[in-house]
């Protein structure tokens, strides 16, 4: 009976159907992630030039990196850059995101492409409306500069994952709220931000690894005196051969791989609530 099938019966093997798949899917992965990870070993070389395989392994790179003042001031700018880009789309996604999913007028789905818009746009043609902005109101070169043209960018990765948590969220525990004594205010920042807390952190990690890896809206704004990391590394690989950039990329890569990890485990949390309910 097991080896047999009846008339009319299909049996698809999935090994067999899937193995086109599994290879299309496993070039893809390797062309992708393989000259990604060959960065690692080239990270520990010591030339003064990029070798790999490198001649002799040690962590010359990785010191020159932490204790050169130009590079460090660059990663300063983009972690005090990145932090400010993150807490405005945070703020400003969480509230659009509550108007958006809880609210009823005319005119939703036009605000909701509008505040999305950034995702297509190209950024090229982002970068020269802001730099004619910001240029006017003298802003070009200045961190302040970068976190008003970051932030639209970064809050469409905002708003999603809020949207998608407070689409999730019971409004009968605000209600419950309410009718205790509650006002409006308190409910919201007791009950109602504790609870969709997994979402507005995702949004807050997504905002902030958009900023902090942007470089073609900070050729046009950042100048000379509100550097960046990605436009200092941009700046090395045009004019001069630097050693130093595969530790960087290195550096990089393992700061995505932590945020990734952070983001699965925000997101798994916000499944078990939806499960449990």
């Amino acid at each position: 009976m097991s080896g047999k099938r009846g008339k009319g019966t299909h049996w698809h093997d999935p090994l067999h159907i899937g193995w086109p798949l599994w290879v299309v899917s496993g070039s893809a992965i390797f062309f992708l992630i393989v000259p990604v990870l060959l960065l690692v070993p080239m990270s520990f070389g010591s030339a003064e030039i990029i070798e790999f395989p490198p001649t002799r392994f040690c962590i010359d790179q990785y010191r020159k990196f932490f204790s050169h003042p130009m590079w460090q001031s660059a990663v300063l700018n983009s972690l005090q850059i990145s932090a400010l880009t993150s807490i405005c789309s945070t703020t400003l996604g969480l509230l659009a995101s509550v108007g958006l999913v809880w609210g009823k007028f005319k005119g939703k789905g036009f605000i909701t492409g509008f505040i999305l818009s950034p995702m297509i746009v190209p950024l090229i043609v982002l970068g020269l409306a802001y730099y004619v902005f910001l240029a006017k109101l003298g802003l070009i070169g200045t961190k302040l500069g970068l976190v008003i043209a970051y932030t639209p960018l970064t809050l469409p990765f905002a708003v999603l994952p809020i949207s998608a948590t407070l689409r999730g969220f019971d409004r009968s525990l605000e209600h419950a709220a309410l009718n205790l004594g509650a006002n409006r205010f308190q409910t919201f920042m007791k009950i109602t931000v504790p609870i969709i807390r997994p979402g507005v952190i995702t949004g807050a990690l997504f905002a902030f690894m958009i900023a902090f890896d942007e470089v073609v809206i900070a050729l046009f704004i950042c100048g000379s005196t509100a550097v960046t990391l990605p436009k200092k590394m941009w700046d090395v690989i045009r004019y001069e051969v630097e050693p130093m950039l595969p530790a960087i990329s290195t550096l990089l890569l393992l700061l995505a791989v932590f945020f990734l990890v952070m983001t699965g485990l925000l997101q798994r949390r916000v499944a078990r609530r939806m499960e449990r309910k």
